[in-house]
């Protein structure tokens, strides 16, 4: 059964049919999601989702675009909702320099607070990392070397994969390993270990081929099996075990 490492069916682009979406999943052979919260707005609905379903699992934190509305009250009100129960990860936090909605102090002040945050509470990161590649790595190297987790969406060189996944990360693996301009992730994907690599979606985002452009779901993670498949030259079956099992070991589920 596949895991869904890192999604986000809180979206509003899942309102219309989320119960019957979710709903197919085990039936299609999806099983177990992890939910991620981007904005502090979406932390109540991801925890409602984990207490919905019995195979949704859930993180709390704040992506970089969103962290100019975190204080120490929310941050502290962040730390009891990662105590849940079916909460396994800080996520989705890190740095984006893409959008710079947040000024690179903020950002960086912000991803390090979340960083010790998940070291006091002993919890695995889900880190987002877009066009801040050296900023990512110093800071994860200070204050990341203790953790345990994912890098989400990977986008860099296959290199610096390496050097996350000897600091004991994962690399997580999406829709974009089917674009044909996605040859550095197909070059990563080749030179990173498979007991390194994770499956995700960050639907409603990133469709794989054939669905690229349309809403995605955890249903097309079967594309990205089996393209991650014939990289490796092992079968689409022993893809999904094998980064099932390193997901369940990462999130503790």
């Amino acid at each position: 059964m596949i895991i869904d490492t890192h999604a986000h069916y809180d979206d509003e682009q899942f309102d219309a049919d989320r119960e019957a979406l979710l709903g197919m999943m085990q039936e299609n052979g999806i099983g177990k999601i992890v939910n991620a919260s981007a904005a502090i707005s979406s932390w109540d609905s991801v925890i409602e989702l984990t207490r919905r379903y019995p195979f949704v699992y859930g993180m709390i934190g704040v992506h970089p675009d969103e962290v100019g509305g975190l204080d120490e009250e929310k941050l502290f009100r962040m730390e009891q909702l990662l105590k849940e129960e079916k909460i396994v990860a800080v996520g989705e936090i890190g740095l984006d320099y893409y959008w710079d909605q947040e000024s690179h102090d903020v950002q960086k002040k912000w991803f390090v607070r979340q960083l010790e945050l998940a070291e006091k509470l002993g919890k695995p990161v889900n880190i987002h990392s877009r066009d801040a590649a050296a900023d990512t790595m110093e800071i994860m190297r200070e204050y990341g070397k203790r953790l345990r987790g994912i890098i989400h969406c990977y986008s860099y060189s296959p290199e610096m994969a390496a050097e996350y996944v000897k600091m004991g990360y994962s690399i997580g693996i999406g829709g974009v390993v089917t674009f044909k301009n996605g040859r550095k992730l197909k070059e990563t994907v080749q030179e990173v270990p498979i007991e390194s690599l994770v499956l995700e979606t960050d639907c409603p985002y990133l469709s794989p081929e054939p669905n690229r452009g349309k809403r995605n779901s955890s249903l097309n993670l079967k594309y990205v099996a089996a393209t991650i498949a014939e990289l490796k030259g092992i079968t689409p079956e022993e893809v999904i075990q094998i980064t099932s099992e390193n997901a369940e070991r990462i999130y503790g589920i």
